[in-house]
């Protein structure tokens, strides 16, 4: 899976957000082990916990996450959150 094909399925899937997905380790070739990382920023995680916004994330990806996707690395945040992060 493409992180641009990752990106696509979070940003269809939470109202508003903007995503970006990055490899963050070299993928080993002899194994089935997608690990991404994404950094996503919307503002339907407005008043959820940390947990719900990754499950949202989550969700938006949906059977992806037992197929295609081996671990995913999170950052969430409210467009505020997001500013006053400086990321």
């Amino acid at each position: 899976m493409e992180t641009s094909e990752v990106e696509r399925l979070i940003e269809d899937g939470i109202e508003g957000a903007e995503a970006s997905v990055t490899l963050p380790r070299v993928p080993d070739e002899d194994h089935e082990d997608a690990h991404f990382a994404a950094v996503v920023v919307s503002p339907a995680f407005e008043g959820k916990s940390l947990v719900q916004q990754h499950q949202m994330v989550y969700d938006a990806l949906g059977e992806s996450m037992t197929t295609d996707i081996h671990a995913m690395e999170l950052k969430t945040y409210t467009p505020e959150a997001y500013e006053a992060a400086g990321e």
